[in-house]
């Protein structure tokens, strides 16, 4: 968690000076665009399908003692998966401009697409750095390693920085993708330390195809790939109606997206992948009992953190926006856009953070079929409503992109209902009454904690963003920290003595 804090800090720096530099213009509208290819390749291959299938399995061969099975199996992997980036990103190179011009960007004007094909081929260069840092990340997870994973996003935003710093007066948009390029072999590189130091490490040249286990990680990534791909599918629907809206709409989107999840990966992402391993662990020795209490747990602590956040962003939305981003290109008119979408898309925060513990509990499980369905069908829904809402935004004469916004919140929603009620009848219950107390004195919290926050924005308007941002935040996790230690939330205390223990070690 304090190494996707440090990302997220970082990453907050990365988006400052890109919108700077380039504000809402068509010039960073066609940079995210040409981020889409890499991005849906990646996460259908290097990212959540191969760690949801990669980690159970070599964490199955550690719990036995079968090191060298282990590193077959992750060499096998390592070994197609670069035949087959390598080969996507040849096709991808010489396809481009139909890929644009056909799929992507069909609305954009001829010059704005020449624009994204070039950038879209630079960036193909990121796969095959991608492919093997994602592999390494599931390898020190599985051995229970998890700092140097964590800092590598860290990694790649220093690479855009340097891009956008340094290539970019020069270069234009262009040296942002480069940077990107350079950030890609740097999330690589810091973790290669962690690899060194792993025991009875060895690599074979062999694709594997003949081992029982490799065949097994492809089967349980088939499902999962479906519903990566599902999900991927949304981000480019939402790409290709938000190229037909008004200019900026896209990058206000992207913007807020990220926004929304900078608190869900420091609450959500971090525990989840810390907690994949040990819940396959407890697979792997039988204690299914054990790991209903485990989960339960987590899920407590997931909603402790998320329900405040998803408060106090809805209302501290455009102070932060302005705070963060409002200088240079980036103008007033940029700042009313991102926040009309962060407000719909922090609808859904609560849920993105659920479904990612919730997901990776069925991997450990090995079973990969059923989040895939799940999330399939709700995002088949997220389409649907992608459609519906923009299209009622417009009538009701609101901005269209939080329609957009909405739509990905709602979805989300339902998966996450699905989810929790599949996982209950798989364990034979989830500790209900603790995590639905939890729930209940956390919103209680959050509620007191809103009142207080909407109060100060009022009594502090026409201030300057950065003080009502964040002595907002400083005030609203005071009232809610105050209002759960009345209740007398575990939690609170646990960290408390957390943190006591810290500070006297």
């Amino acid at each position: 968690m304090a190494g996707f804090v440090l990302s997220n800090l970082v990453g907050l720096v990365r988006q400052i000076l890109i919108t700077r530099a380039f504000g809402t213009s068509a010039e960073i509208d066609a940079f995210y665009v040409a981020e889409k290819i890499p991005s849906l390749v990646l996460a259908l291959v290097a990212g959540g399908a191969l760690a949801s299938a990669f980690i159970p399995t070599f964490t199955g061969f550690l719990e036995k003692g079968e090191r060298p099975e282990a590193w077959r199996l992750a060499s096998a992997i390592l070994n197609l998966m670069s035949l087959l980036l390598a080969g996507l990103s040849v096709v991808g190179y010489f396809l481009a401009p139909q890929l644009v011009g056909g799929l992507l960007a069909p609305d954009f004007p001829a010059e704005q697409q020449a624009l994204t094909v070039e950038l879209l081929r630079i960036l193909l260069l990121t796969m095959l750095l991608f492919g093997a840092s994602g592999l390494l990340m599931g390898i020190l997870n599985a051995h229970q390693l998890f700092l140097l994973p964590a800092l590598a996003p860290t990694m790649y935003w220093l690479g855009m920085i340097f891009g956008v710093a340094f290539l970019a007066p020069t270069m234009g948009v262009h040296g942002l993708a480069w940077g990107a390029v350079l950030g890609a072999g740097l999330h690589l590189a810091v973790q290669l330390p962690g690899l060194r130091r792993l025991p009875e490490r060895r690599y074979w040249p062999s694709l594997g195809l003949q081992v029982a286990a490799v065949r097994d990680v492809g089967r349980l990534m088939g499902p999962r790939l479906l519903g990566v791909a599902a999900v991927q599918v949304n981000f480019l629907v939402n790409v290709i109606i938000a190229s037909s809206l008004p200019e900026g709409s896209l990058t206000a989107l992207t913007i807020a997206f990220q926004i929304m999840t900078m608190p869900q990966v420091v609450i959500a992402q971090g525990i989840a992948i810390a907690a994949l391993p040990t819940f396959s662990a407890q697979v792997a020795r039988g204690e299914l009992g054990e790991m209903r209490s485990s989960l339960a747990s987590t899920l407590r602590g997931i909603l402790f953190l998320a329900i405040p956040a998803t408060v106090g962003l809805m209302l501290l939305r455009e102070p932060a926006v302005s705070m963060l981003f409002q200088r240079g290109e980036f103008d007033a008119r940029s700042v009313s856009l991102t926040a009309w979408a962060l407000l719909w898309y922090t609808a859904g925060l609560v849920g993105h953070s659920l479904v990612e513990i919730l997901s990776r509990a069925f991997y450990a499980l090995q079973d990969t079929k059923t989040p895939v369905l799940v999330g399939t069908t709700a995002m088949a829904l997220n389409v649907v409503f992608s459609l519906w809402f923009a299209q009622l935004f417009s009538e009701a004469g609101y901005a269209p992109h939080g329609g957009l916004a909405l739509a990905n919140s709602a979805a989300t929603g339902l998966e996450t209902i699905l989810l929790m009620a599949l996982m209950r009848k798989r364990l034979g219950g989830l500790n209900g009454r603790a995590v639905m107390t939890g729930t209940v004195q956390a919103s209680l919290a959050a509620v007191g904690m809103g009142a207080g926050l909407w109060l100060w924005i009022r009594i502090t308007e026409g201030q300057g963003a950065w003080v009502v941002t964040l002595a907002g935040i400083a005030l609203g996790g005071l009232a809610y920290l105050a209002a759960m230690a009345v209740m007398r939330v575990p939690e609170v205390f646990e960290l408390r003595d957390a943190v006591m223990r810290r500070l006297r070690a």
